[in-house]
């Protein structure tokens, strides 16, 4: 009888999460809130180095991509830019983080934000148009100059700017104009720029129809543009009604059209991702104070339709005691997460289209720009807010809760803990370079304060911007 030979012993099985390509992976599936890689990344050297990737980044933008949180939203105040936060804390940046500055005598308009982008139209001196591309996470900016062909007077510029998939420097800008020589030729006006190559495409145009502008009114297109498959949209008016059509711009073929609506020329509306995909469009009923969305189809031979779909009640939802008086107007509408802001009299209200969670926001008089974006910077800032009536103090090095609200508990990070430490405290300047620094880990670890005895004016006027802390692995 033979004896049978020992089996060789296999090698034991990678655990899950010492596997770096199953960790990635997984890291991947990490929520796309703010707060998400900020907080994986201080577990360990190896988690961060994995999450600090460009490629782990790459992937994590490509991944969330259709689902971007919605951080708030531009807008534009007494003259300048404003950023309004609308997600809580730890995921809630402060409106001071998101700033630009343009110089006094620039005139600029805001056109729209989409992945991580936000656009503007500059008019400089001389009438010299530029549009600049901004990147209010990392600070980016380019200005590009607009082409001739979109000075020619009754032109009313409008644009949007994208990015491909995954992609975190290139881009590219669409802009749009309709254009008038005479009451009789009238045409809108498209071009594209790639920043791959720096250059614009040529100009290509479209008459529009008679049926798509009204008597003597000049046809505008206007805000806000939504992003559907491989075509952006625009909704176009005259004298600041809405028309029954919606122009389209395709990025891939490059070329214009106009669809027609089943609505009347003074509809307040805006195209939209319809319930299951494709192009839909929501309208505005102030006679019963309703919305519309309705969704466009195409039978077995090719003819489209538009149906119509969900009508919502927007007096029962709102629970307006009297729609009398009360205007209604679409004045932004966030594309990934379906949320419409509604102006509603003299309130701003945003409307999740799908689960009808509403939220009362502020009073405002001009367009919000909603920013969905991915946010992917690896480094963990703690933003301070100064209590109502405290005064601003560093007792030892250590922050107390008695003086300064933390929009993320420092009890999730302590000061040290395994390699993660807190590195130093600083005042973010409002250009969002790094400013004054407080203190730093040697001053901690000694117990001492470099501004003990200053008193509250002094060091208010130390810190000019938000006070933030940062946190490193070491």
């Amino acid at each position: 009888m033979t004896s049978l030979g020992r089996l060789p012993r296999s090698s034991a099985a990678t655990p899950p999460l010492e596997d770096d390509d199953l960790l990635f992976e997984i890291l991947l599936l990490l929520p796309p809130e703010p707060s998400s890689l900020p907080r994986a990344s201080v577990v360990c050297k190896r988690w961060h180095r994995l999450i600090t990737d460009p490629h782990f980044i790459c992937r994590f933008r490509r991944h969330h991509r259709r689902n971007p949180p919605l951080l708030g939203f531009f807008n534009t105040d007494r003259g300048r830019i404003s950023f309004q936060p609308i997600m809580e804390a730890p995921n809630r940046f402060l409106p001071e983080r998101f700033s630009l500055q343009l110089d006094d005598e620039d005139g600029f308009k805001l056109l729209g934000c989409r992945h991580g982008l936000v656009l503007l139209l500059l008019v400089l001196a001389h009438k010299q148009k530029q549009v600049l591309v901004w990147d209010p996470v990392t600070g980016d900016q380019h200005r590009i100059a607009v082409p001739t062909v979109f000075y020619m007077n009754k032109t009313r510029i409008q644009g949007a700017v994208l990015r491909a998939a995954g992609e975190v420097h290139n881009f590219q800008v669409v802009l749009v104009a309709a254009h008038e020589d005479d009451k009789q030729h009238r045409q809108v006006l498209a071009s594209t720029y790639l920043s791959e190559t720096g250059i614009w495409g040529n100009p290509i145009s479209k008459p529009l129809p008679p049926e798509a502008y009204t008597g003597d009114y000049f046809t505008n297109v206007c805000m806000p543009d939504v992003l559907v498959g491989d075509s952006l949209y625009w909704p176009l008016n005259g004298n600041y009604a809405s028309s029954s059509y919606i122009l389209e711009f395709n990025l891939e073929r490059q070329s214009l059209a106009m669809i027609e609506l089943p609505v009347e020329e003074d509809t307040d509306l805006t195209a939209m991702r319809a319930e299951g995909g494709g192009l839909g469009f929501l309208c505005l009923s102030e006679s019963d104070f309703s919305a519309q969305l309705w969704k466009r189809k195409t039978d077995r031979d090719g003819v489209t339709s538009w149906v119509l779909g969900r009508t919502i009640e927007l007096d029962k939802l709102l629970s307006l005691n009297s729609k009398e008086g009360q205007y209604l107007m679409i004045i932004g509408f966030a594309e990934y997460n379906n949320v419409v802001f509604l102006a509603i009299g003299t309130d701003l209200f945003m409307v999740d289209l799908e689960s009808l969670q509403l939220k009362k926001l502020f009073i405002t008089n001009s367009l919000c720009h909603p920013f969905e974006t991915v946010h992917t910077l690896p480094s963990i800032y703690v933003n301070l807010d100064m209590k109502m009536g405290s005064a601003w103090w560093l007792l030892h090095g250590k922050i107390t809760e008695e003086v300064f609200y933390l929009s993320l508990p420092l009890s999730e990070f302590n000061f040290s803990e395994g390699n993660v430490i807190l590195h130093s405290m600083f005042c973010l300047n409002p250009d969002r370079s790094f400013g004054t620094t407080l203190f730093t880990l040697v001053d901690l670890n000694a117990g001492s304060n470099p501004h003990e005895g200053m008193n509250a004016n002094a060091l208010f006027g130390l810190c000019s911007g938000p006070l933030s802390t940062m946190w490193k692995i070491e």
